[in-house]
């Protein structure tokens, strides 16, 4: 299975999913964040999904950064 991209659901994702995200050591990602993006996307995640290296690092980078509207 396949993440939508994550400029899809980051902005929606909750705090708390975010830093579970940026602080993912792997990019694993894990139940509650899979879930939310199942829910701002409607897209199918699976339980093994994780994040590629360029998608962690958007994460890490925008994490504290407000984002803009």
């Amino acid at each position: 299975m396949t993440l939508p991209p994550i400029d899809e659901w980051w902005p929606e994702l909750s705090d708390d999913a975010r830093r579970a995200v940026a602080g993912s050591a792997s990019g694993h990602l894990d139940e509650d964040v899979r879930e939310e993006i199942r829910e701002i996307t409607g897209a199918v995640v699976g339980m093994i999904e994780s994040l590629p290296d360029d998608d962690l690092a958007y994460a890490r980078a925008h994490a504290s950064a407000p984002e803009e509207d």
